[in-house]
């Protein structure tokens, strides 16, 4: 549904939670007249979900709130951030030129939208669980890929002209920050390090616009163990940074809910080591289905 010029999305059954659908990429600018405008719009919302923008992380609204996180990196110069980073994430990113990858911006047409629909395609699984994408059609590929085109930067691997790994940076409405809104990479050309190569561009990128910061989704998700996904933030210098989340109780059911800790994700009660476990079980399990071998 569409609130104020933006797309809110619902989820759950019981508790309703309604946010941006574009939540990282567009911000509430007048809390009080979305949420109005909820009341009124005919839908049950029990709970409405925002967060800030980075350059304002003190609370600034009266509305019940706690702390979420982002995986966050500052960006003042390229070289800057090359001499920050490690020497292994460095050779790293070298890795993918000695083995004839080419590293370069490119402009969203049909032909780098069909070298994404063949990267979506190539496999069932990634990271140990079902990808999303796997499956779908070109024409919704295209689609889910041609968001924010005027604010979009995309990025892509080529070995011998194939896409074999592409990046998406989408600015806010003021260009102060980007957010990494793809990165993905072809599973067999794993050993040429990729993702680490479209990084480095996209940090370069980024430094030639002035754009000062970089967000790559969450630091942390909730209770999620220690994965190869955080390490490869960590490693390329994002660091964790808190930004105040805002829950307002539209409903009866709502402020229960709130007050009981139910606004939550379930994932946040299960101890970490038996999450760690389950993971483990999973990607067990889709690699037997799916015949993937490591």
């Amino acid at each position: 549904m569409n609130i104020c010029d933006k797309a809110i999305k619902t989820q759950g059954r019981l508790i309703r939670t309604a946010r941006l659908a574009d939540e990282g990429y567009e911000f509430i600018e007048d809390p009080q007249a979305t949420i109005a405008g909820l009341r009124e719009c005919g839908v049950r919302v029990d709970i409405f979900t925002f967060t800030q923008r980075l350059a304002d992380t003190n609370p600034t609204k009266e509305y019940p709130k706690e702390l979420d996180n982002l995986a966050l990196l500052p960006i003042t110069t390229f070289d800057h951030w090359w001499k920050e980073v490690g020497p292994k994430t460095r050779n790293k990113a070298r890795l993918a030129a000695k083995k004839g990858i080419v590293i370069r911006e490119v402009p969203f047409d049909d032909n780098l939208a069909l070298g994404i629909w063949r990267i979506y395609n190539e496999c069932p699984v990634r990271q140990g669980r079902r990808f999303p994408h796997y499956g779908k059609d070109f024409e919704t590929v295209r689609t889910m890929t041609a968001t924010f085109l005027e604010r979009s930067i995309f990025i892509g691997a080529f070995l011998a002209e194939e896409l074999v790994g592409f990046l998406k940076l989408t600015t806010d409405e003021y260009g102060s920050q980007a957010s990494i809104m793809y990165i993905l990479a072809m599973v067999k050309h794993r050993d040429k390090a990729i993702p680490n190569a479209l990084l480095a561009q996209a940090v370069r990128s980024c430094a030639e616009r002035g754009i000062a910061n970089c967000v790559y989704s969450k630091f942390s998700f909730g209770k999620k163990y220690q994965d190869s996904l955080r390490d490869f933030k960590e490693n390329n210098g994002f660091r964790r940074a808190d930004v105040p989340r805002y829950y307002v109780p539209l409903t009866l059911l709502g402020r229960c809910a709130l007050r009981l800790g139910l606004h939550r994700s379930t994932h946040q009660f299960v101890p970490e080591v038996v999450l760690a476990r389950m993971h483990e079980m999973r990607t067990i399990w889709y690699k037997r289905r799916f015949g993937i071998t490591t």
